[in-house]
């Protein structure tokens, strides 16, 4: 739901002057999206989104245009970096991480939306991540080694 939320709220900044916060929990609103202030203002934050304007030019959102890759960069690099072994069981991946990592990773793997994961619980080394399916969960394996051997 965040991510398609996040997509929405890029869709509507590209296409609409959206000057406030309130415009634009309206706008979510509008479009079928159950939205506080608090979450759109985390929303904005976590998009990296900033108000632009000038010279007597209403000021409005905009999107930054390095911030989502600076992000994501540094996620892969925590994923690359803490990650030691994964495995399966059922719907269910279990990743080993270096000591002390395990919620850094967790984050990250947060962080990338994937849809097939339903949630991360970390410990100290070892990350719990509640799957969808058995199929979705060999997806999410290719797709950490595809991460891990960049």
């Amino acid at each position: 739901m965040k991510s398609e939320r996040h997509q929405k709220i890029l869709e509507l900044i590209r296409e609409k002057d959206i000057c406030t916060q309130e415009e634009l929990a309206k706008e979510l609103v509008s479009a079928g999206f159950c939205v506080t202030q608090a979450t759109v203002s985390r929303d904005i934050r976590e998009l990296r989104l900033f108000k632009t304007g000038g010279d007597g030019e209403k000021q409005k959102y905009a999107v930054s245009p390095n911030g989502a890759v600076q992000k994501s960069d540094k996620f892969l690099r925590v994923l690359k970096e803490g990650f030691v072994s994964m495995d399966m069981a059922q719907n269910i991946l279990v990743i080993k991480t270096v000591s002390g990592m395990a919620m850094a990773v967790a984050a990250a793997l947060d962080s990338m939306d994937w849809n097939e994961i339903v949630g991360c619980i970390a410990g100290d080394d070892t990350i719990m991540c509640a799957v969808r399916t058995v199929e979705d969960t060999y997806r999410i394996m290719d797709k950490i080694k595809r991460i891990i051997h960049r």
